[in-house]
């Protein structure tokens, strides 16, 4: 069979190896299809050989496929006999049914069988619960304390005694009604408990006495031993509880007395021949002999607690440092405080020369605390529980808190009790006239510190001051915990006068008096005086305090304190001088009485406020700040007045002399404060010469003047004076002088040429500019 698969190449047919691109001719091809026709007659002579000699194989594979096809046939219709049977007969619906059945009967069999088990359960959880009644109520407390502890986990109860115990989602009711009875037999147990120990430990107040008895006696249950109600109670978890209301009543009449040095403490026992032990011990209470006296032995105050802690560790707790520990969480933070308040905070040194004698109080309440923790009163581990030692270790602290607040109290109660008001006789001894001769002699009379001059403060910022050097000198000396702290003291101290004074004079803020200006000044005083401290005290700092001592902060503010004092007593008296000038009508028609004397009435209210200012500022103010506030005033008032005579439009000749009497007269009333300013110039100038100077100082006063004069000059002198300057140095311009002139003069040839010239000069002077 292999010639069946083997290739054939039409070239090995061909009766010459040409090329394979050469075209064949007509007789190659006849021959190559005769060569061909021989080919395919042999591979089916050989196909015919093979089939003839594997006849009986190929007959044994076409049998074989035979029987398999009858076989498939034969399951077919037995499979379609098979379904039409099940079809007509449906017998897997009675299997079915059989087999839940028996599922059921097992499910329900399970189910009896576990609620048999948990009835049983139940029963003994029963049967538990009136084993720890019968306990409880025939003594043997310890056993039904354990017996609740069990049945607690087993129940599955929280919290100490059940009452916040939260029913579980599908949870039995029988459980509910079992940890109901839990909860009844706990407070049982726990009152019973309770009642004993109330019974076994008492306070007679009448014999100041304090009575343990170890086993004590109840109507239904005899000879219960205090040790055994306490380890049941512990068990049970209960003994913070049973200890609460003891450890507040010994805290109450034993340990507060004795810290307080009232009472002390004698022991008693009582023992019991029979039993072998202490039946009863007592605590007596008896007055000391010293409770009246000022002296603080802190040596005998640690003996007597430490001995009744010793009473309570024997005959309470039978030496059991648990329950000791339990004890002592219940009395040591109110015992720790009181002895903090009535005893270490009293013996803390008052003068720094005296904080190394307090080493011998740290050196007793460090051996105090020892003790103690030996007895497991307070622990051993816990620092927390060291409050007097922590306390003593920060005396210098202590020290300085002290101090601090009672030198805070007094900077406070100086400025509240202070005084802004000065006598009469203090005002006039302080004038101008007289001040530099007297000025030693005045107390409250201080030279600014970078400044050559000298003001008036008011004894409150005075005393404050000597407060805050002498704090400094302190700083100076102490050790650096405690200088830092003075430091920040006088440094509050200062702040107490930015937080107090301001709100206390609140109202003399509001008007013109010398709280005001006594303010102002103080704030001046103290702005440089804080600026003096880091010069004259930071070199004597200890090295800690001078890296962080800084004063300069303070300054400004006081500075910008001072200048809001003095920019709200300026606008004051602005606002007050305006009304009064208001008052005036633009000072029209004084010609006629009514209005004439209207404007006198308002010059005379504008001499009155200055008068006053100038009483009330010029003895108390720095003589600069006094010159420089008053020359403002006075350039308002002189600058207003005369610009509202300018506004006029028409002025009778009258009229114009009213005017002129009516400046003068402001000038009459005021020279009372513009002398003091001429005094204050070179007096060895001629008086003309130091009044040019005035007016230079205070330019709308020479416009003033010179207004006044203008009133009843001729025309042609009025024209000559702008033309030859005198009008524009003192202030006046062309449009004024022109609407001056068309005011007072009529109409006419010569008031026109006047008035060219004027305009004509004002036109030349602006080319030339």
């Amino acid at each position: 069979m292999d010639v069946l698969f083997k290739t054939i190449d039409v070239r090995d047919l061909l009766p010459s190896q040409e090329s394979p691109s050469s075209p064949l001719s007509a007789p190659d091809l006849r021959l190559l299809i005769s060569r061909l026709d021989a080919h395919s007659l042999r591979i089916k002579s050989t196909v015919r050989s093979y089939l003839l000699s594997h006849h009986a194989d190929f007959s044994s594979l076409f049998s074989q496929c035979s029987d398999v096809v009858s076989k498939s046939e034969h399951l077919s219709d037995n499979v379609v006999a098979l379904l039409n049977l099940i079809s007509d007969e449906p017998i897997e619906a009675d299997v079915g049914g059989i087999i839940k059945e028996v599922v059921e009967k097992r499910r329900e069999l399970g189910e009896k069988r576990e609620i048999l088990e948990f009835v049983g359960v139940v029963l003994e959880l029963d049967r538990k619960l009136g084993v720890v009644r019968e306990d409880s109520r025939s003594g043997r407390v310890v056993e039904a304390a354990e017996g609740l502890m069990d049945l607690k986990n087993a129940l599955g109860v929280k919290g100490s005694d059940g009452d916040d115990d939260v029913a579980v989602e599908d949870e039995p009711v029988v459980y509910g009604i079992l940890k109901k009875q839990w909860s009844d037999s706990f407070e049982e147990i726990q009152e019973l408990l309770l009642r004993f120990m109330e019974k076994a430990v008492r306070f007679d107040q009448e014999g100041n006495a304090l009575h343990v008895m170890s086993r004590p006696t109840m109507n239904e249950i005899d000879g219960l031993e205090l040790y055994t109600v306490l380890k049941a109670m512990d068990i049970a978890g209960i003994l913070i509880n049973g200890l609460a209301k003891i450890a507040d009543l010994i805290t109450k009449y034993v340990f507060i007395p004795v810290v307080n040095r009232k009472e002390t403490p004698l022991f008693n026992e009582s023992n019991d021949q029979s039993l072998g032990h202490v039946s009863e011990a007592v605590l007596k209470m008896v007055t000391s002999v010293d409770h009246e006296s000022n002296k603080v032995d802190g040596e005998t105050m640690y003996f007597n607690i430490v001995r009744i802690v010793e009473f309570v560790n024997k005959f309470l707790c039978f030496h059991n440092g648990s329950w000791m520990h339990s004890f002592g969480r219940l009395t040591w933070p109110r015992m720790s405080d009181q002895i903090i308040s009535n005893f270490l905070s009293k013996v803390v040194p008052d003068d720094a020369s005296k904080l190394a004698e307090f080493q011998e109080i740290r050196k007793l309440t460090v051996d105090f605390e020892r003790a103690l923790k030996e007895l497991m009163f307070i622990s051993p581990s816990d620092v927390k529980d060291e409050k007097l030692s922590k306390f003593t270790d920060n005396v210098e602290v202590h020290f300085a808190s002290r101090k601090k607040v009672q030198i805070l109290a007094k900077a406070r109660n100086m400025l509240l009790l202070s005084n802004f008001n000065l006598p009469q006789d203090y005002m006039t001894k302080i004038s101008r006239l007289n001040k530099k001769e007297i000025a030693e002699d005045l107390t409250n009379h201080v030279v600014l510190l970078f400044s050559s001059e000298k003001c008036v403060v008011s004894d409150a910022a005075k005393q404050l001051m000597e407060l805050v050097h002498q704090i400094l000198k302190d700083v100076c000396l102490l050790p650096p915990k405690v200088g830092l702290e003075f430091y920040h003291t006088a440094r509050n101290a200062l702040v107490l006068y930015e937080a107090i004074i301001p709100v206390k004079l609140e109202r003399q803020l509001d008007s013109i008096n010398q709280a005001a200006v006594l303010i102002h000044n103080d704030c001046l005083y103290l702005s440089q005086e804080i600026l003096g401290l880091a010069f004259e005290y930071r070199p004597y700092f200890p090295s800690s305090v001078k890296e962080l001592a800084v004063f300069i902060d303070l300054a400004p503010k006081f500075q910008l304190m001072a200048e809001e004092v003095l920019q709200r007593q300026i606008q004051l008296v602005m606002h007050n001088l305006k009304q009064a000038i208001d008052g005036a009508d633009g000072f029209q028609n004084t010609h006629q009485i009514k209005k004439f004397e209207s404007a006198k009435f308002s010059i005379d209210q504008v001499s009155f406020i200055l008068e006053k200012v100038h009483i009330v500022w010029e003895p108390l103010l720095l003589p600069s700040i006094y010159e420089k506030s008053i020359t403002m005033i006075l350039e308002a008032v002189f600058s207003r007045i005369a610009k509202e005579i300018l506004l006029l439009d028409d002025m009778a000749a009258e009229e114009t002399l009213q005017l002129q009497r009516l400046i003068y007269l402001l000038l009459e009333h005021l020279s009372s404060i513009l002398e003091p300013l001429l005094a204050a110039g070179p007096r060895e100038k001629p008086l003309e010469a130091q009044k040019d100077n005035l007016d230079e100082f205070i330019l709308s006063l020479r416009k003033l003047r010179k207004l006044a004069e203008l009133l009843d000059m001729p025309l042609k002198s009025i024209t000559a004076a702008w033309e030859s300057g005198e009008l524009a140095d003192c202030n006046f311009t062309a449009s004024e002088v022109e609407d001056f002139i068309t005011a007072i003069f009529t109409d006419s040839p010569l008031r026109k040429e006047c008035l060219f010239r004027i305009d004509n000069l004002n036109m030349r002077k602006s080319t030339v500019a």
